[in-house]
């Protein structure tokens, strides 16, 4: 690491250099030798706005996101025409919901850079976070004229086609899901082709479970009907939904993802392609059937300690605030224990908590009225989960996985909704295609969580 002194001195080496050993800290992931040589080069030369940008960026790569801000906007003060400075500042003001100031600074990078298909892609995901949808389209369409080949825009394009009812569109859009930076790839490289929908009555199909746990359980739905087209059908899925998928009819065998061996196969198809080919539109999406049953073993697991724990005659709420950290949305969709209290004050209920990963460790804060039965400690797997709605008279949840499983169980469950919710929810209802026992509570605003909590209590005491 570089001396204070050194910095000092142009004679030792030039400043760019000393801003290239800095990214390359960071390019590494060494983010605090990169912080260091970032804070000796602006101490040197305070208005060298390079070396503030890249401090403002690794700011936000390290999730410091108010930092970042500030870093940004002494950025502007020094070069305020640079599109790139309003381009990065757009999505760090989006981090926070601070959508009227993402907007500004997005229209201004698109103004400064209109051939810039990154500053038009942004600003459609800001036009997306405030549901204005038909700018959203206009702006994702845009910047793929100028880069046709970007797999990204086009899923982004693919969700705001679903979220407006689009469907035919959207999932021909959806299917570039494979291609955004990041993704898994879906298999190892293989001459075997991606299933098309025709019947393949002496071939196998291997499904394939690509997405998360909510999008698994969402599209299990088709299996039924795929095994009408193809008898022999391999699942490949991770073991936590062995216990779901296996109650579809149709699957002959089910191995496990990520055990890095696949048995011979005609045709892949992953479950989230299926939508697209069995032709699904808002009239035709097909109920989760058959309803998920969970297995009497598990039932009885869980009715000894629920009932030694609920007082008699107390209404059971299935209860989960927090979905998994690392989810891209999930500072969208994930809420506070503490902002549920107009919840925990009702009476006459018991809170049952379903609740797993770091966002359990607020339950040690709780101090509603409402007992709260910590249940996540014992759940193993989604078995257990179904075990525990067994005995619950409903699920309040926000956007993740245990929904899909309640709503494929037929329980009652009341969904929290950001303003701009997840494609699936649709717009401007309260109910739900894929779900029919489901209850949509949606934010009225970006951010304002206390709207639709105030939705969830009149449903709960109705």
């Amino acid at each position: 690491m570089a001396e204070p002194s050194a910095l000092s001195s142009s004679i030792t080496k030039p400043m760019a250099q000393w801003l290239a050993d800095a990214t390359a800290h960071e390019t590494a992931g060494r983010f605090a030798e990169a912080e260091a040589l970032l804070i000796q080069i602006i101490n040197a030369a305070p208005d060298y706005h390079p070396a503030v940008h890249q401090a403002a960026i690794l700011s936000y790569r390290r999730k410091r996101y108010l930092e970042a801000i500030v870093r940004f906007e002494r950025v502007l003060a020094l070069a305020p025409g640079l599109p790139l400075i309003h381009r990065n500042i757009c999505e760090a003001y989006r981090s926070q919901g601070q959508l009227d100031k993402a907007v500004f600074h997005g229209r201004r990078a698109v103004e400064l850079a209109p051939e810039d298909p990154v500053s038009i892609y942004n600003l459609g995901v800001i036009h997306y976070d405030r549901l204005e949808i038909d700018q959203a389209i206009a702006a994702f369409r845009r910047s793929l004229a100028l880069d046709p080949n970007n797999d990204g825009t086009h899923f982004k394009l693919a969700e705001v086609l679903l979220l407006s009812g689009q469907f035919e569109e959207g999932w021909k859009e959806y299917e570039h899901r494979y291609g955004v930076p990041g993704v898994p790839r879906l298999l190892p490289p293989t001459d075997r082709p991606q299933w098309d929908g025709r019947p393949m009555p002496n071939g196998t199909l291997l499904l394939i479970g690509d997405q998360g746990f909510g999008d698994t359980i969402q599209f299990s739905r088709y299996i039924p009907a795929v095994a009408q087209r193809c008898p022999t059908v391999i699942m490949a899925c991770s073991l936590e939904m062995r216990p779901v998928l296996m109650q579809q009819p149709g699957i002959t065998r089910f191995i496990h993802r990520r055990d890095g061996t696949l048995p011979p196969f005609d045709a892949y198809c992953p479950l989230s392609g299926l939508p697209r080919l069995f032709g699904t539109d808002l009239g035709n999406i097909p109920p989760p059937v058959p309803t998920l049953k969970p297995d009497p073993a598990k039932v009885e697991r869980w009715r000894r300690p629920i009932e030694a724990l609920v007082p008699r005659g107390y209404r059971r709420i299935g209860l989960a605030w927090s979905g998994r950290p690392d989810h891209g949305n999930d500072f969208n969709r994930s809420i506070a224990l503490q902002k549920l209290g107009a919840l925990a004050a009702l009476e006459g209920i018991a809170l049952l908590s379903v609740q797993m990963g770091p966002g359990r460790n607020q339950i040690g804060r709780y101090f509603g009225r409402a007992p709260m039965i910590d249940l996540g400690g014992e759940i193993k797997d989604f078995g257990d989960t179904m075990g525990i709605f067994a005995h619950v008279d409903r699920l309040v949840t926000v956007d993740t996985g245990v929904a899909h499983l309640a709503g494929s169980m037929g329980k009652p469950v009341s969904i929290l909704l950001p303003f701009a919710p997840d494609w699936r929810w649709l717009q401007d209802r309260t109910d739900t295609p894929w779900y029919p026992t489901v209850t949509l509570h949606r934010q009225e605003a970006p951010g304002d969580w206390d709207s639709a909590i105030a939705k969830l209590l009149r449903t709960l005491v109705s």
